[in-house]
Formats: structure tokens, sequence, C-alpha cells
């Protein structure tokens, strides 16, 4: 567990370790079947997990992802789609929703186990299952790792979570646990997950009202770190921007004054979280249909 965190040389080693992986997910699938998700080994073999998916998208030589995934169908040569993790720039963010989706294997080893849907759903089990935080936060951050990029293999991974697995019930629970570790994970989750445009309704229909209700109501001493109420108010940008509806169902939520009164913070401490509400606030104006709702 302490190696898988040493920087990027020993991820690669431990990702190229025969065996490894599949011995890691073939002890959390057992412990899961004994109905035994609160024991120890399990909290290392997913924090190891979480720590080999770090960087994975950057990290993994693009040929290498090339041999594990089947595109679906023949892209012509003269559309230049870039490779499961080609390079990032804005083209790919732009053409993210019309590339088509990675083709699973149906028997994943090694490193491919670590994106494929069936460790994907012994996270969301786990965070539905465990009462141990730093399973539960380890299970958050591993999905978070694996839908921190922008090419086509985060965006499968997101809509496995929210739409193949049923899993924003699950860390919707998370946003109410104690453990602030827990709620920012799960906060920043959510973030990664929003900028999927063509899977922010769903998101915005399940977890926006909880969202809202993480946002501090006053900020001065407030138990929501800065770090995280920024996250939220990035979140809620996100689903707000481009729906009028989900922009009413934030003013629906009570939502309005939290933002207003984060905005109007100029502790530096909160600096951060402040910005973040300016630019929610910015953009929720932008919705003129809703300014007399605003005034209101």
């Amino acid at each position: 567990r302490n190696m898988s965190s040493a920087g990027p040389e020993g991820r690669k080693k431990m990702r190229e370790c025969e065996g490894l992986i599949d011995s890691l997910v073939y002890y959390i699938q057992g412990a899961i079947a004994d109905h035994e998700p609160n024991d120890k080994a399990t909290e290392n073999c997913v924090c190891i997990l979480h720590n080999l998916s770090y960087q994975l998208e950057i990290e993994l030589p693009e040929s290498y992802a090339q041999s594990i995934y089947v595109q679906r169908r023949n892209i012509s040569n003269n559309d230049k789609t870039p490779g499961c993790f080609g390079t990032r720039s804005r083209k790919v963010k732009e053409k993210q929703q019309d590339t088509p989706l990675p083709e699973e294997k149906s028997n994943p080893k090694g490193v491919e186990s670590l994106w494929h849907s069936t460790l994907i759903r012994i996270y969301l089990s786990l965070i539905a299952k465990s009462t141990r935080n730093y399973t539960q936060e380890a299970s958050l951050g591993a999905l978070q790792n694996l839908t921190a990029g922008t090419g086509p293999m985060p965006f499968a991974v997101a809509r496995t979570v929210v739409q193949k697995a049923n899993g924003l019930p699950g860390i919707r629970a998370m946003l109410h646990v104690s453990h602030p570790a827990v709620r920012r994970t799960a906060v920043s989750l959510l973030r990664n997950l929003s900028r999927n445009t063509s899977l922010q309704n769903d998101i915005a229909r399940e977890v926006l009202p909880d969202l809202v209700s993480v946002l501090p109501e006053c900020v001065p001493g407030c138990e929501v770190s800065c770090e995280t109420t920024a996250s939220v108010c990035y979140t809620l940008f996100n689903l707000t921007q481009s729906s009028s509806h989900n922009a009413r169902l934030l003013l629906s939520a009570q939502g309005l004054p939290k933002v207003i009164a984060i905005s109007m913070n100029d502790s530096n401490m909160f600096s951060k979280a402040s910005r973040a509400a300016s630019v929610l606030l910015y953009s929720l104006w932008s919705h003129t249909d809703l300014h007399s709702a605003y005034k209101k």
C-alpha cells in the first residue's frame, strides 16, 4: 500500500507485476461475496488499486491502450479521432461525445482490469456496503481518478457509473457522511462526472439538491472545507450552465442564498470558494427566463 503511492515509476512497476492486480481484485470480490467488506485487508487492497489508477490515462502508452480496446466501428483515416489515451486538447473535449466508446474485454487481465466495468461495480458495491471510511474514500477516489481525463476511457467509466451501474444513489449517500475526506472525495467524483454533457440531467435529477445541502449556510467557522465548497460550486456550474431546468432545480433547493453568501466572503482562507460561487452566479444569470424568479 505504501509502495503504490511512491510515484509514477512505482506505479508503473506495480501495474506491470504479473498477477498483482488480478489478485487484489479477486480478494475484494471474495470479501464482498462473504459479506465482509469492512476487513483491513480489503481496505489495503482498495487503497492499492486507488493509487494504481492515479494518472492512468496519462501514464499508459497509447499503443498499449489501443491493443486492449477494440473500437465498435471503423473510423475513416480522415477522421483524426484520438486514441483511448491520446492527446488531450480542446478538440478532444469537443469530440468527446462523438467518439465511439471502447469495447471491453470479457476477461480483463492485469492493468486492463483497472477501468473495467467489473471493478467499477466493485467500487460502487464497497461504497454502498462498507462502513470503513478509508475503504469508502479509496473506492470513491479510484472512480475519481478514472473519470479525471478527457478521452474515451474516462467518459466510458463515467457512463458506466451513472447509467449502467446506477452508482449515483451510493455516491449521493457519501455526501452526508460525517467524515470530511469521504465527503470531499464524493464531491470531486461528482464534479468529474458532471463534465459529461450527456450525463448532466441524470446527475442533476439525482443529486443536485444534495449538493446544495452540502454548501455551508454561513462561511465563517463552517464545517465544510473551502476546497469542498469550491468543488460543489463548480459541479453546480457544470450542471446548470446549459440547462435552465437544472438552474431552476438549484433555485427550488434554496441554493441561491447560500451561493450569494459564499461569493461575498472576502477572507483569504475562503477565496477559492468565493471565486467559484461568483462564477456560478454569473452563469446562473445567463438564464434570462429565470431573472424574475431570482429577483423574488
